[in-house]
């Protein structure tokens, strides 16, 4: 693994940046009915969990660090949430591929979190 200069370096940013086009991808085919309801909601909690991996690799101190990469562990459960939703409503059918996902990129944001937490 190569040295980490940017947010874009880390592989956390680079899954969630994937699971963001994915869930694009996904709410194209939800009713017309949900443009401005759960397709919405669905696309902004995606969005904000690497924008906020992104906010937060900037930060220098441990607190304000820690605070960005928790806002994208909430949005990433939030995004969870939708998921079941979306898959109890039948807009799609097993989710079990993005919520997979979803759990590494929190887990991968947990070791993060971990990392600042016991560092100097």
């Amino acid at each position: 693994m190569g040295r980490i200069v940017n947010f874009e370096d880390l592989q956390v940013w680079q899954k969630s940046h994937k699971l963001v086009l994915k869930v694009y991808e996904i709410t194209k085919g939800f009713p017309e009915v949900e443009k401005y309801g759960l397709s919405s909601q669905m696309r902004r909690a995606a969005i904000s969990i690497p924008a906020n991996i992104a906010e937060g690799f900037k930060k220098r101190g441990k607190r304000d660090k820690i605070n960005f990469y928790n806002i994208s562990q909430g949005s990433l459960n939030e995004l969870k949430y939708y998921m079941i939703l979306a898959n109890d409503l039948g807009y799609i059918e097993e989710p079990k591929y993005i919520l997979g996902e979803i759990e590494e990129i929190g887990k991968m944001l947990y070791g993060m979190i971990s990392s600042i937490k016991c560092s100097k």
